[in-house]
């Protein structure tokens, strides 16, 4: 395995799963565009955003720190299927500037296969309920989407585990059992505010039969969109170009698109210190919006008169 994969012994899960390395061969499809008629683009982009993400409650949008990096672990593929599948997602980590783990690391990024995914998950939620839902205010969603989490019939599903971090200290911002008070330094201002939300663990889960409909590249860039931001798995987002709508229309795109890197890009590069998390989901915003404006002007440059 590369640095920053993890063995299929993680979880003593080996189910056998047949490789699926020959699915890479992407056969030749006809992408569809699909265009928001009559909508602006700073709308499009801030209902996009709005939508598509789900933090926990009272919180912004959370993602990883180049500070602790990514280590991939793949389980219950075979070890072709499982390489190629770590190689992709780091692959979308460094374009994001996250470092990549070093062989032997604790896997943070853990993407599971099985063929019967609903009883995966019981189990594992069952065996380590804090796990999932640790302890500490603002660690992941609700309950309630807990329950959705492992009842789904989705062909993937995710759980997201963040914690809120000083960013001038590097410390825990939020009170943890067992330990003191955490040291809070300067807390900003009325507007701002150095509390800042790390991603800290993500849990993606592969229905193999489910997922037979697309490629291996649509699997795996599709795979990369939920672990590296909050995705809200109930969004409808059925109006724009994202390869998280691959499972309804397969030929929506061969993976990642414009939209999903733009999107990525600028939860990435977006200075997230907005006291109101919805002030910081805005700033997002505000940056794929100049993002998407600046290609499409250049677009416009290099097109005939």
């Amino acid at each position: 395995m590369r640095p920053g994969s993890a063995a299929p012994v993680l979880f003593a899960l080996a189910l056998a799963i047949p490789s699926l390395a020959a699915a890479q061969e992407t056969p030749e499809t006809t992408v569809e565009d699909i265009v928001v008629l009559g909508t602006p683009l700073r709308e499009q982009v801030e209902t996009f955003a709005d939508t598509v993400v789900a933090p926990p409650r009272g919180r912004g949008p959370a993602r990883w720190s180049a500070r602790s990096g990514i280590c991939i672990g793949v389980v219950n593929l075979q070890r072709e299927a499982a390489q190629a599948m770590a190689d992709r997602v780091s692959e979308v980590a460094l374009d994001l500037g996250l470092p990549i783990g070093e062989p032997g690391c604790s896997p943070n990024v853990l993407i599971i296969a099985t063929d019967d995914a609903p009883t995966l998950t019981a189990a594992l939620v069952e065996r380590s309920p804090n796990a999932f839902r640790p302890p500490y205010s603002g660690s992941s969603r609700s309950r309630l989407q807990m329950r959705r989490f492992v009842e789904s019939e989705a062909p993937v599903r995710w759980w997201h585990v963040s914690l809120p971090i000083n960013s001038e200290t590097g410390g825990i911002a939020v009170r943890l059992p067992g330990y003191p008070p955490p040291r809070t330094g300067v807390m900003g201002s009325r507007l701002t505010t150095v509390i800042q939300n790390d991603l800290k663990r993500v849990y993606v889960i592969i229905d193999i039969d489910q997922a037979e409909s697309v490629t291996f590249q649509q699997l795996a860039d599709y795979v990369a969109m939920v672990a590296f931001a909050q995705i809200d798995p109930d969004a409808d987002l059925s109006g724009f170009p994202t390869i998280l709508n691959v499972f309804d229309n397969p030929t929506i795109a061969f993976g990642l698109t414009d939209w999903d890197e733009a999107y990525l890009g600028s939860l990435y590069g977006a200075e997230l210190n907005q006291r109101n998390p919805n002030a910081q989901s805005g700033a997002v915003a505000a940056l794929m919006f100049r993002e998407r404006r600046r290609v499409e002007a250049e677009m416009d440059a290099d097109s005939p008169e």
